[in-house]
């Protein structure tokens, strides 16, 4: 018997240790394949190799839009609708319409970020001796540009009408031009701008305003920086108990010299076009702003400021709000009522109510069978209990419940 346990003993112990072996080897070849594939993936080995062939030099790419945006290519004079990572060059013509915008990535690594109702050309996008060269025109609405760090060598231009802004390095600023009046808006956040205008130059700095009138700057003077929405706050939503309901509307105060009024926007739309403004008020000296008869809808608001100079902020960024109606709520019934003492402080409770409605008692729940029976035990040392009804329709039902007698009353 013992030579028997001992031959057992030794080749139980043989395949486990070639078993061993095989693991150790096995272990080792599948860390030598995963390494190497890792390997072979960093260094971008297996990485088919990406074909710039068709994409034009010197084009900036569109990085993001939204709603309807157009282009019109220079070289077939065809428009397309615009999809992100296409490319745009030189001669280029993009059209915002009244829903759309979009954020394009420049040569110069800049931004140009195209709002709703704008044109632009690009006028210049190339790349000499080292340096780069972008140059967009404004025909009509608005647009930002943002810059980062810029060698010397490099020009960003914006043509606003006869004049021509340089945008220099770790700057933003925003540009306007309304076609039907001539007039234009040069706001600056971050940076300078170099305004030339017929050999006139003019440095517009950080937090200034610049009009331009006929493309030559007429006045610059402090930056009016746009109101804050405050009440509704973003993404409210708020129930009605009738057809209609009034809502007050506030925003912080423009930081400003002198009398400052504002203009408040309410539309159903977060691009505010005409036909979806419910209320465009102008001239407002408080800030706040109220509006009755406003039905269940979900809409938008916005508000900006105006100087007694004529200076007028940017919109601040819409808020949405949802008005919604309060569904009319019943008080749910139970009856039925039967309390078990199950010794000590256990106790049993059992009723009768609704189908599917929710019963609560000490923070213990169960919902309502289909005939409209409940069961639920609860742990307590006192001789009443509350007991909590709903729905998912929002009705509500509260009844104080005796266990000693088992008599439910309101």
């Amino acid at each position: 018997m013992e030579g028997q346990y001992r031959k057992f003993y030794l080749e139980w112990f043989n395949i486990r240790k070639a078993t061993v072996y095989k693991a150790i080897a096995l272990l080792i070849l599948v860390s030598g394949t995963i390494g190497g594939g890792m390997w072979l993936w960093n260094s971008d080995y297996l990485a088919a190799p990406i074909d710039n062939a068709n994409t034009p030099r010197d084009s900036a790419r569109i990085l993001s839009y939204q709603g309807d945006v157009r282009i019109i290519r220079v070289s077939t004079r065809k428009t397309e609708r615009a999809s992100n990572g296409v490319t745009v060059q030189a001669g280029d013509t993009i059209q915002t319409q009244s829903d759309g915008r979009c954020q394009i990535l420049m040569i110069d690594g800049s931004t140009l970020s195209i709002r709703p109702n704008s044109t632009v050309v690009i006028r210049d996008s190339s790349s000499l001796f080292g340096g780069k060269s972008v140059r967009v025109k404004l025909d009509d609405g608005q647009i930002r540009v943002r810059t980062e760090d810029q060698p010397d060598s490099t020009n960003n231009i914006v043509e606003v009408k006869e004049s021509e802004n340089r945008v220099l390095a770790q700057s933003e600023a925003s540009f306007n031009l309304n076609r039907q009046t001539d007039r234009g808006e040069i706001r600056v956040t971050r940076g300078n701008i170099v305004s030339d205008s017929s050999g006139v130059k003019t440095t517009i700095k950080q937090d200034e305003y610049a009009s331009l009138n006929n493309g030559q700057v007429a006045s610059t003077e402090k930056l009016l920086r746009p109101p804050s929405p405050d009440d509704p706050p973003s993404s409210a939503q708020i129930p009605m108990r009738g057809n209609s309901t009034s809502v007050t509307f506030a925003w912080k105060r423009s930081s400003g010299e002198g009398n400052i009024s504002y203009q408040f926007q309410l539309a159903l739309s977060p691009f505010f076009v005409n036909d979806k403004i419910v209320e465009d008020e102008d001239g407002i000296r408080e800030s706040r702003f109220g509006i009755a008869g406003l039905v269940a809808d979900t809409y938008f608001w916005r508000v900006r400021a105006a100087s007694t100079s004529g200076q007028q902020s940017e919109w601040s960024e819409p808020f949405r709000l949802t008005l919604y109606k309060q569904r009319a709520t019943s008080r749910i019934e139970a009856g039925d009522w039967q309390v078990e003492h199950l010794g000590g402080r256990l106790y049993q409770i059992s009723g009768r109510t609704d189908p599917g409605v929710t019963v609560r008692i000490l923070g213990r729940e169960t919902f309502a069978k289909f005939d409209g029976s409940f069961i639920l035990r609860i742990t307590t040392s006192s001789s009443s209990v509350g007991v909590s009804l709903s729905d998912d329709k929002g009705n509500k039902g509260q009844y104080n419940l005796s266990l000693r007698s088992g008599r439910a009353g309101r």
